[in-house]
């Protein structure tokens, strides 16, 4: 159905700073990111997956002194998951971001972090026919 709602739907948004950019790949860490939560189509429908990034190039870490550098992530989802499910699929996805980022956390200074955010549907408008293609396969 065209239009359908994404109740489910998950959006990751990674923000990460631009000194880490030649070492982070990205687009692997956004594959990986999506792998994981289509692993749990159980509560999120493969077709209302979201993931980008966000390349920040002003920003200013602890005393500044250093070339410290960040990534956080962002999970977005729609009310109605359990708190086990919610948790799960947060312990699931930080540990993906962690072992991403495993070589470069080891080599210089990183802060790695993540929320997840939840809202309910008043407010939010979805038009999405994506959804139609996963149900067909």
């Amino acid at each position: 159905m065209i239009g359908e709602r994404d109740e489910n739907m998950p959006h990751v948004i990674v923000e990460y700073t631009d000194n880490i950019k030649k070492e982070a790949d990205i687009p692997n860490l956004l594959k990986k990111v999506n792998s994981v939560l289509i692993s749990r189509s159980d509560i999120f429908p493969t077709g209302g997956i979201r993931s980008r990034a966000i390349e920040l190039q002003d920003y200013r870490v602890a005393d500044g002194a250093e070339n410290d550098a960040f990534v956080h992530t962002v999970l977005k989802i729609g009310s109605g998951r359990s708190d086990v499910d919610k948790k799960k699929i947060c312990d699931e996805l930080f540990e993906a971001i962690k072992g991403h980022f495993a070589n470069l956390f080891a080599r210089r200074y990183l802060a790695l972090s993540m929320e997840l955010i939840e809202f309910s549907e008043a407010g939010t408008y979805k038009h999405n026919n994506i959804h139609k293609r996963f149900r067909n396969s």
